[in-house]
């Protein structure tokens, strides 16, 4: 909000304005009926293993037009081309061929599922809802943090803060227009309909498939169930006969076109990956294979989202769309790699460090931040598994203003714009989740 002398960034300033117009205690006093409301509504996440009210931040972050603009082209050229690898990957793998990814990087990972080689979407689309987090550099550009194009969560907490805000403080978006993000359950509802098999007819049938209300995004799967108006359905509800998938109903089986899944590749078919599963439908793998049912996003897509190929998706968009990457990766150490890892084993101390294989910061060491004991056993684990981790420069992370028990404070944030992939095109929501720090950023 503040430029380094202290004056208001431009793009902040009407905003600005309204907050001082309002004052610190009217502005406390709304604050804490917003969380109120969110209680009241079950507006929840999972916290350690607890189910508690979402925490919003009443002060909103403002991004100008034509700085979004840059970002949502960003955020297309990146789905577009983890698109095309996608589909290589699971074809003919000419990107190994022509050497711009090493045949390591395939073999040995862990999110190929063999069962999907050859396979083609209908609509050649795996990637219907991504979302990619970017963070701003102590330049303050934009840089890709990390892909998400399994199952990309939070888009509910977009929609449910901006309804809340808007209701909660209409002077905040009264002095300037603000881009609608309303529109996103229609758009979502329209991508998984132009997904269905051409068996489908006029009118596919789509469900939202969740674990169960004791999942952590439960909220979510419910929210974007009913603003789209279709079923939420658990693995119970449907089953598999002749390689179609139906779902139960009082009027009996109802075949599914399109399932959006909110539920790990693992757990989908007993058939085919844990024989244990109750979450799965055994048989969906061969109905998918069958062109008869279409899941989203496409089991197999894990691989788009493993932190080694992160640091090759600049190569991987020069290759398949003949272009240069909008969005920069933060700087990043390949660990499997003799120098990198000889370089990152002598600076564990100043960097951070990540499994590939993780996601929501879950296995993240911070050097500065960790206890001697720690870095030796993130030593020994690097060395016994290179290829399983890669590091990457603290980041200085760009502030907002945030409103805590003591008052304003800046807090370091990060971005997940959200898209949308049709197959005729890619859109992505002009508006994103901003996650804010729980801790002072240093000043």
């Amino acid at each position: 909000m503040f430029a380094p002398d202290g004056s208001v960034h431009p793009t902040y300033q009407a905003l600005h304005d309204a907050l001082a117009g309002l004052g610190l205690e009217e502005f406390r006093a709304r604050s804490e009926s917003l969380a109120r409301s969110y209680l009241d509504q079950g507006i929840t996440f999972d916290y350690a293993g607890e189910e508690r009210p979402f925490p919003i931040d009443a002060i909103p972050r403002v991004i100008a037009a034509e700085e979004w603009t840059r970002v949502s082209a960003g955020v297309t050229q990146r789905v577009r081309a983890l698109e095309r690898f996608l589909d290589d990957l699971y074809q003919d793998q000419q990107a190994i061929t022509d050497g711009v990814i090493p045949a390591e990087l395939v073999t040995s990972s862990t999110y190929v599922v063999d069962a999907m080689r050859g396979y083609t979407p209908p609509n050649g689309v795996r990637i219907h809802i991504s979302g990619i987090d970017l963070v701003r550099d102590g330049a303050g550009d934009f840089r890709v943090l990390e892909d998400n194009v399994r199952t990309p969560s939070g888009v509910s907490y977009v929609l449910s803060n901006r309804r809340a805000m808007a209701q909660g403080f209409p002077e905040l978006f009264a002095a300037r227009p603000v881009r609608r993000v309303g529109e996103y359950p229609g758009r979502l509802l329209a991508a998984l309909q132009a997904a269905a098999p051409d068996t489908a007819g006029e009118e596919a049938t789509v469900v939202v498939l969740t674990p169960g209300r004791f999942n952590s995004a439960y909220f979510e799967h419910s929210l974007l169930a009913r603003t789209m108006g279709v079923d939420l359905v658990e693995a119970s509800d449907l089953v598999e006969r002749g390689e179609r998938i139906y779902m139960r109903t009082t009027a009996g089986l109802r075949r599914v076109d399109v399932i959006y899944k909110r539920t790990d590749d693992e757990f989908l078919d007993p058939e085919v990956f844990r024989p244990d599963s109750m979450l799965g439908v055994p048989g969906l793998v061969r109905s998918i294979l069958a062109g008869n049912v279409v899941v989203a996003n496409a089991i197999g897509n894990g691989i788009g989202d493993d932190k080694l190929t992160y640091t090759y998706v600049p190569d991987l968009i020069r290759y398949y769309l003949a272009e240069e990457p909008i969005l920069p990766n933060v700087d990043t150490w390949r660990l499997e790699e003799p120098e990198s890892l000889e370089e990152v084993l002598d600076r564990l101390d100043e960097l951070v460090v990540k499994p590939v294989d993780g996601s929501g910061g879950k296995g993240i060491v911070i050097g500065p931040a960790a206890s001697l004991e720690e870095l030796g056993v993130l030593r020994e684990r690097l060395q016994a598994d290179p290829r399983g981790w890669i590091a990457q420069p603290v980041v200085q992370l760009s502030t907002v203003p945030t409103l805590v028990e003591e008052g304003p404070e800046p807090r370091h944030v990060d971005l997940r714009p959200f898209a949308l992939n049709s197959g005729d095109d890619v859109w992505v929501l002009p508006g994103g989740l901003t996650r804010v720090a729980r801790c002072p950023a240093a000043r």
